[in-house]
């Protein structure tokens, strides 16, 4: 509120939201409390408030993802088209001068090609948001050579292609790369790997959710990465963070929400 980003309307227990809110010291004065008794009724109002075009907006509160989910997928809604939902995360790692955009660390767990396809859609139509024009996107595996023992090098391979034949557009894809040559120019050099994405990946598209969940993880915690977050796909963004995420992080997820709300289904 302090920096005027959001007018916000919160859905929950109306008494111990008035209580924390005095904890923190918030008036709540001209801030609209919609009452629920459980997490469910809360996730459905959120849901029915952006179906009205009441909200451009849903935030994740103290409630699980998959709670969220269950009401934007609710048929009484029209909140998704035909595209996959996906995490986004924007991070900023020190010693880089770039974001870096990692996708999906949250949501699918073992995505088909077709699905990291629209993965990447979404990555990029963040990444577009953020004033990328042609994000370079780098699809990470454990090497970068074609292992046809690990179907991730397949995928990456295949989509490539995809990316080069103008099948996917927007952007510049090419896979399979290691994260060290994905994001370092010196480790592309050293490994002579020549492409436009090499040593200059915008967005990162690790395999499977597991890996992706360990490094967006290891960048917070070991390289004390800056973090946002968001879920993509629906007609609008919803604001996904941890709970053990810093008021930063959920601040700087709440920016990127706005800023992607124009670039929803």
């Amino acid at each position: 509120l302090d920096n005027n980003l959001i007018t916000p309307i919160l859905i929950g227990d109306r008494t111990k939201i008035q209580s924390l809110s005095h904890e923190i010291g918030l008036d709540l004065a001209n801030i609209s409390i919609i009452e629920s008794d459980s997490a469910e009724k809360s996730a459905y109002i959120a849901a029915s408030l952006v179906n009205r075009k009441e909200a451009q907006a849903i935030m994740k509160g103290f409630l699980d993802t998959s709670v969220i989910l269950k009401a934007i997928l609710n048929k009484d809604f029209d909140l998704i088209g035909n595209q996959l939902i996906s995490h986004v995360g924007v991070i900023k790692v020190k010693n880089f001068d770039r974001f870096f955009i990692l996708s999906d660390s949250a949501i699918n767990i073992n995505p088909t090609l077709e699905e990291k396809i629209m993965i990447i859609e979404n990555a990029v139509n963040v990444a577009h948001a953020l004033g990328i024009e042609t994000p370079k996107v780098a699809l990470i595996c454990p090497v970068e050579k074609v292992n046809p023992k690990i179907q991730a090098t397949v995928d990456a391979e295949t989509i490539t292609r995809m990316n080069k034949e103008g099948v996917i557009k927007r952007c510049i894809v090419r896979g399979p790369l290691a994260l060290d040559n994905a994001v370092s120019a010196e480790a592309a050099i050293h490994k002579g790997i020549e492409n436009p994405v090499a040593g200059k990946a915008d967005v990162l598209i690790p395999p499977d959710l597991s890996s992706a969940n360990i490094l967006n993880k290891s960048m917070e915690y070991f390289a004390e990465a800056e973090k946002a977050g968001i879920l993509m796909g629906a007609k609008v963004p919803i604001i996904l963070t941890s709970r053990a995420s810093s008021p930063q992080s959920k601040l700087n997820s709440i920016a990127l929400g706005i800023l992607c709300s124009n670039q929803a289904l």
